[in-house]
């Protein structure tokens, strides 16, 4: 979502940190080429503006110009001004003392609030709490169906009202209804779905207003498109001065959107983003962290939330026994699958890169390379290896050239990919050995090393 804007903010502090001594002048002119990369961004102009005033306050001055790493210390200044932007540190989710905590989400048509109710449905359910969903959107009866599928697949009660009743429904009333079952039955958390509408229409936002007061929910939050850009500024502060917002959700952060409602919505509204919708599968949810988002704008990456990614994907216990296989030589095609989709569940080939640092550099260096490439070749692989027998899965001596020609056959490829395939399995089974085990290739045999990198190329 920032590779623009982090290729053109890198670019100024490249010229800055380039020289040993720095003159006021020099602030400025990189200053007013940040304002311009943060317009372009789409932040709001006023925000812009008071945010360089800021920086330029302290980056001015006479022991930031004097210091020995001058241009060093003014990036220090923006990253810490871009994360005061955005709210400092991560707001956490308020918990009611006494079960259910009732959260209310909000929004306009589209944003991406039913998804997003399954997805917080699912993270609290995780954190073993009893979570009931509520179908609390009469007007468009997909919403409820919808809203059946994702409770079914997270194994999560849904209440809802049958299709053929919803003309009839009292919106207010059966969010009652459907608080009052969740504090009957025992119900940790009870998510509210409530139906899209435009900040505009008064007689909608007006019957929001009766469902909080009615239902009286701990969090009160807005699913906004980032996607949408300063609109989605004009919508929050719309729904915050009528309904009273406590918490924002931003969806579609894995888009091609600018960034500016990212940057611009903690300054307009005061009110804190706190997830990030990454994607569309249900675990696509990302706890919003203004210091890891400062950094990824400025290049620097977000290790910390890759790490949080990788402790998600991978137990202890399958890194043991990944371990032990690794040891003694014994790692199979079906292991080799396994860890493909573990890898598979960080994210994309550009969400990852976007979290290492230097990553967006790295992405502008690759040119015109097409970033969906390492994704479409993972699936092949994938395709590849599911076309194999459980036994030649556990096996691959016994595949001959009759087995490997039905194995292309059945993934759509050829019998040099899964010639290929097996070459870079035994490659990479080699390489995990001699590293897990300490002994990494000599200077003079650099040929492994040629070989670990080719591993996922085709």
């Amino acid at each position: 979502m920032f590779s623009v804007l982090t290729e053109k903010i890198d670019a100024v502090f490249k010229r800055l940190r380039g020289h040993g001594t720095l003159t006021e002048r020099q602030v400025t002119d990189a200053l007013q080429e940040v304002r311009l990369a943060l317009l372009e961004a789409d932040v709001n102009f006023k925000i812009v503006k008071d945010f360089i005033a800021r920086v330029q306050a302290k980056a001015v001055g006479r022991e930031v110009l004097e210091s020995l790493t001058p241009g060093h210390q003014v990036v220090k200044i923006v990253w810490e001004e871009l994360r005061d932007l955005m709210g400092q540190q991560q707001a956490p989710l308020s918990l009611a003392p006494a079960p259910p905590t009732v959260m209310m989400l909000v929004g306009l048509q589209g944003s991406g609030k039913t998804t997003t109710c399954g997805k917080l449905g699912r993270l609290f359910k995780q954190q073993g709490k009893r979570v009931l969903l509520v179908a609390a959107d009469p007007r468009r009866p997909a919403a409820g169906e919808q809203l059946a599928v994702l409770g079914a697949e997270l194994d999560i009660p849904v209440h809802r009202v049958d299709s053929q009743a919803l003309a009839s429904v009292d919106v207010v009333q059966f969010c009652i209804e459907g608080v009052k079952r969740g504090r009957e039955h025992g119900y940790d958390v009870v998510l509210l779905d409530t139906g899209g509408r435009l900040h505009i229409d008064e007689e909608l936002m007006h019957e929001l207003v009766a469902v909080k007061q009615a239902v009286t929910p701990h969090e009160v939050l807005l699913v906004a498109d980032a996607m949408t850009g300063q609109e989605a500024v004009n919508v929050a502060t719309r729904f915050d001065q009528q309904v009273g917002l406590t918490g924002i959700i931003l969806t579609k952060i894995e888009g091609d959107a600018r960034g500016g409602a990212v940057l611009s919505l903690k300054a307009a509204t005061g009110k804190p983003i706190k997830f990030l919708g990454v994607g569309e599968k249900a675990d696509a949810l990302e706890p919003f962290h203004p210091d890891r988002m400062a950094s990824r704008i400025l290049g620097m990456g977000d290790v910390l939330t890759l790490i949080e990614k990788a402790q998600e994907a991978y137990s202890k216990e399958a890194v043991e026994t990944l371990q032990r296989k690794v040891a003694s030589n014994t790692l199979t095609l079906e292991d080799f699958r396994d860890q493909l989709r573990q890898v598979n569940r960080l994210g994309t080939f550009d969400q990852i890169l976007s979290m290492i640092p230097g990553g967006e550099r790295l992405k502008s260096m690759a040119g015109g390379l097409n970033q969906s490439m390492p994704e479409q070749e993972m699936k092949r692989v994938l395709a590849v290896i599911d076309s194999m027998t459980p036994e030649e899965r556990r096996d691959h001596t016994i595949l001959n050239g009759s087995r490997k020609k039905r194995i292309a056959k059945g993934s759509g490829t050829s019998v040099q990919d899964v010639n290929r395939l097996i070459k870079q399995f035994l490659t990479a089974r080699t390489m995990m050995r001699s590293f897990m085990g300490g002994r990494l290739a000599k200077p003079g045999k650099g040929g492994k090393r040629r070989k670990l990198i080719r591993t996922f190329r085709v």
